[in-house]
């Protein structure tokens, strides 16, 4: 029975997103030219709040567990597994107060309605992964961004998403430059579980009864520890919360 459901309640679920998808272009577009900045910001949230909760459809549930205090006048970096797209959303919304941006293939960038356009225009990162001269240079300035604004730039060191939810090797690489570019970032290490599980048959039907959860951990003072001992203990905290 509930394979059967999966059926027209995954048609229902890619309805609205793609509805909340094509509306939020143009209202995007409007905020950004005529509010600026912070506009074009809150729209970008209240649309990841619709995509967030459209899990209900699905009758899912998302939990963003933030257990210890994230300082608001500090640049944040991010660090975080990835098992679906569907991890994205709940950034946006339940860390509005910081300002989330991505660093994201250069990929995305095109083709996607919102989501694109927020891309290219909301201040995150888009690397190009076969051409390591632009991914430096894009890290870098993406970091100086977040060390003059105190925003949060939110990094996957799997570089791709885990379909299975156990994890991929995490890349130092993306991570240093970051730090080196935001010294006096907090390094926030958050673990996402079972994501995954919502394409576990593929993109279509979507899994029903999924509980996404999300646990950000302690923050590390970046300048406090040596870069090898700082990724070693970011990824040894992900990791040792997947389930």
């Amino acid at each position: 029975m509930k394979r059967i459901l999966s059926y027209p309640l995954s048609v229902i679920y890619y309805f609205f997103f793609g509805l909340l998808l094509l509306i939020f272009r143009p209202v995007q577009w409007l905020c950004l030219h005529i509010g600026g900045y912070n506009a074009h910001r809150k729209s970008v949230v209240w649309l990841n709040f619709f995509i967030t909760n459209l899990i209900y459809i699905l009758g899912g549930r998302v939990s963003f567990r933030v257990n210890y205090p994230l300082p608001l006048d500090a640049p944040l970096i991010v660090v975080s597994n990835h098992q679906s797209l569907y991890d994205i959303p709940p950034f946006f919304w339940y860390m509005r107060a910081h300002h989330p941006k991505f660093v994201s293939k250069i990929e995305l960038g095109k083709g996607i309605p919102s989501v694109s356009y927020n891309l290219r225009h909301g201040g995150s990162a888009l690397i190009n992964r076969k051409d390591p001269k632009q991914a430096l240079s894009t890290l870098l300035n993406f970091g100086y961004y977040l060390e003059k604004n105190n925003y949060a730039g939110v990094i996957f060191p799997e570089g791709t998403r885990s379909r299975n939810g156990v994890p991929k090797r995490f890349s130092s690489n993306g991570l240093k430059m970051l730090v080196k570019a935001a010294p006096s970032a907090y390094v926030v290490p958050v673990t996402i579980n079972n994501s995954w599980k919502l394409l576990k048959h593929g993109n279509f039907p979507l899994e029903l009864g999924v509980h996404l959860t999300f646990d950000v951990h302690e923050p590390i003072k970046a300048s406090e520890l040596e870069f090898d001992v700082l990724f070693e203990k970011v990824e040894e905290k992900i990791k040792k919360a997947i389930i």
